[in-house]
C-alpha cells in the first residue's frame, strides 16, 4: 500500500475515532464563497443540511465564526468540529484532523477576522467540548466561485464520511 493511501486511511480513522463517543456535535464551516477552494468548509455544511440528526448543529461561519459563539455554547456540545481550508503543505485535496492545541502549528488561509486559535481557545474555556479542525489543503484560493476538481472530490468524500459517522452508519 502506498504511503499516501495509508495516510488517507489514517486521516479517516482519526476522524472516526474522534467522533466515536460524540453525543452532541457542532460542525462549523468556515470560508469565503468567493475564494474558490476556501469555500470547501461551507460547502460541506450545506451538503449536510437535512441529512444529519438533531444532535448535530450545522453552522455556516463564513469568515466570522466568532459571531456564532452564543449558539454553539447554548447547544452544549460534546464535540465541535471546525471545517476549513488550510495551508498544510500537503498535496491539494489532502485533509488532516487537528486537535485545538495543534492549530497554531499550521498557517490557515487568512480570510478570517479572528484567528482560529483564538476562536478555539475561547470555545474551550466556555464549553466542555472536544474541539478539532478538519483542515483541507486547497489548490486555488484566488477570487472566483466554485471548487477546483481536486478539492471538490474531497468535499464529496468528506460529506459522505461525516454523514455516515454522524448518523451512526460507520
Amino acid at each position: 500500500m502506498s504511503q499516501r493511501k495509508e495516510r488517507k486511511e489514517s486521516d479517516e480513522a482519526d476522524l472516526k475515532r474522534w467522533l466515536s463517543n460524540a453525543k452532541k456535535v457542532v460542525l462549523v464551516g468556515i470560508g469565503n464563497p468567493l475564494r474558490k477552494d476556501d469555500f470547501v468548509g461551507l460547502k460541506i455544511i450545506r451538503n449536510l443540511e437535512n441529512i444529519v440528526p438533531e444532535s448535530v448543529l450545522l453552522i455556516e461561519g463564513e469568515t466570522v465564526p466568532e459571531s456564532f459563539i452564543a449558539p454553539i455554547v447554548d447547544f452544549n456540545p460534546t464535540h465541535i468540529l471546525i471545517i476549513d481550508a488550510a495551508v498544510l503543505s500537503l498535496k491539494s485535496g489532502s485533509f488532516k484532523l487537528l486537535k485545538a492545541r495543534q492549530i497554531a502549528r499550521y498557517s490557515t488561509i487568512s480570510t478570517h477576522t479572528l484567528p482560529l486559535r483564538t476562536f478555539c481557545d475561547y470555545l474551550s474555556r466556555t464549553t466542555d467540548a472536544a474541539i478539532a479542525l478538519l483542515a483541507i489543503q486547497p489548490q486555488n484560493t484566488s477570487f472566483g466561485e466554485g471548487l477546483t476538481p481536486t478539492v471538490s472530490a474531497v468535499e464529496t468524500k468528506l460529506t459522505f464520511l461525516l454523514s455516515s459517522l454522524l448518523r451512526g452508519n460507520s
